[in-house]
């Protein structure tokens, strides 16, 4: 239950943020909107880790080195959240993305990549994408 309830938090906060930051790019730019909120997140990430960090940095380098480009993909999803909120507008532009996210979650999750466990996509997952998709077109409908 825990889990859906991050989850859930997670969703609303990623459609709010989108929309702040899409805001704060409409003033600032989009490379200067992207710089800010990765430094104002880096500096408040830091601050909870220095109070409440419980981990050690010492084992980083027996990490995968794909797995410390994260960082990179924050700033890459910052920026084209950004962009696709401009351009498509709020429910659209979370309606594609959600479902980009799930596709690419049911290929990291049928191929078992990067560690994760292998599960098998069926049918009934390829059906509920298509009811995805075909929702989102609807929504889009005029």
């Amino acid at each position: 239950m825990i889990g859906l309830i991050f989850s859930i938090i997670a969703g609303a906060a990623m459609s709010v943020q989108g929309v702040w930051n899409t805001r704060l790019q409409d003033k600032i730019g989009s490379f200067e909107a992207t710089a800010f909120v990765q430094g104002t997140g880096f500096l408040f990430a830091l601050a909870v880790m220095l109070v409440f960090g419980s981990g050690s940095f010492r084992q980083i380098g027996e990490v995968n080195k794909l797995y410390l480009l994260g960082g990179l993909l924050g700033i890459v999803i910052t920026f084209t959240v950004m962009q696709g909120i401009g351009a498509l507008g709020t429910t659209y532009a979370v309606s594609a993305i959600l479902v980009s996210q799930l596709l690419s979650a049911a290929l990291i999750d049928a191929f078992g990549l990067f560690g994760s466990e292998k599960t098998e996509f069926g049918f009934m997952k390829l059906l509920g994408l298509g009811l995805m998709i075909g929702g989102m077109t609807v929504f889009k409908l005029k």
